[in-house]
């Protein structure tokens, strides 16, 4: 026997999404390392980074989804854990909530397995599936759109030392974007439940902590879509699109009768991103909202790629007022 206890064995369900007739669900089989999110000490935030990127993987094991109609959808994780499950089903809308979302459970599928906490095999999970009142979706960044990390700041210092020195519910958001959000998915009529998509550039290592933000600043609830740490770290292939524009763009095939509103900060690529998604779906991009950010050249060069736009309407916004006034008048949301 080892002297050395072993953490029990746990599987993350990113919030993911789909249609009434497809199933798509992401994930990941890990060791549970007792992460202590909400813990303000210096010495506990610095542990806990370590262990959101030094993770202990559960590799190429099987996995069983049981949906609420007891289903049994059936994955396998890869070699770095994470799981990847689609499946043609019917009627996967009779089984959501008036919100959309799907619930379900997943479990290691095999039943030798007992190191999970109180060897409790069963794992909560869910999947939205937009609701038939939605009359848009909405893809919105996070880093600099509704959270401050300081993506623009010189060698991006600030965004490594929030992200260890700070835990998600010190972190502060942007004013009034929780609140310009849940206009956004109430809608036109205020009953829309238009779903929200937050898509960032960040790791899945920063999942959890991401949700809790959002959770605590009572933003929409909405799927969290992220990137892979190797792909992260690794250099992008000449000519490979971005994570985000990708996510983006699975968004709109998966739903092709939903127009979509982009929101974004000025900082970085969000509006390279957004207008070449919006050239090649011209009739799909209602709008592009854009965060002004403090840093004078790259203001410089994004106010000369919105001046000349005509493809679709860009906002350079520098409050969430403005972007609320505006999504008013164009009767994105209730007036």
């Amino acid at each position: 026997m080892s002297i050395f206890k072993k953490d029990p064995l746990q599987i993350i369900a990113f919030q993911g999404y789909g249609t009434d007739t497809h199933f798509y669900a992401r994930g990941r089989a890990l060791e549970d390392e007792s992460i202590n999110l909400e813990s303000q000490k210096i010495w506990h935030l610095a542990i806990n980074t370590w262990k959101r990127f030094e993770t202990d993987e559960i590799i190429n094991v099987g996995i069983n989804i049981k949906l609420p109609n007891n289903t049994i959808i059936k994955g396998v994780t890869d070699n770095k854990g994470y799981y990847k499950v689609e499946e043609n089903l019917k009627n996967l809308e009779a089984l959501t909530n008036e919100e959309g979302w799907l619930s379900f459970e997943l479990s290691y599928n095999n039943v030798n397995i007992k190191r999970t906490i109180q060897n409790e095999n069963r794992f909560p999970g869910e999947i939205l599936i937009p609701s038939s009142k939605a009359n848009f979706g909405v893809a919105s960044d996070i880093d600099d759109t509704i959270l401050h990390t300081g993506v623009v700041s010189t060698l991006k210092w600030r965004v490594i030392y929030n992200s260890i020195f700070k835990n998600a519910k010190s972190r502060l958001p942007l004013k009034g974007a929780a609140d310009f959000y849940h206009q956004l998915h109430r809608g036109a009529s205020g009953e829309n439940a238009n779903p929200i998509f937050y898509v960032s550039h960040s790791p899945w290592n920063l999942y959890r902590y991401l949700e809790l933000f959002l959770k605590q600043n009572q933003f929409p609830k909405g799927p969290i879509l992220l990137r892979s740490l190797s792909n992260f770290l690794k250099k992008k292939p000449e000519g490979e699109k971005p994570q985000k524009q990708k996510e983006i763009l699975n968004l709109l095939k998966t739903y092709p009768e939903l127009p979509f509103i982009l929101i974004g900060d000025s900082g970085e690529h969000d509006p390279d991103i957004y207008m070449e998604i919006a050239e090649e779906f011209p009739d799909r991009i209602l709008a592009i909202y854009l965060r002004s950010v403090k840093h004078k050249k790259r203001m410089l060069r994004v106010r000369g790629l919105v001046e000349n736009y005509k493809t679709t309407m860009v906002l350079l916004v520098e409050s969430s007022e403005q972007a609320i006034e505006h999504a008013r008048e164009n009767g994105f949301i209730a007036s």
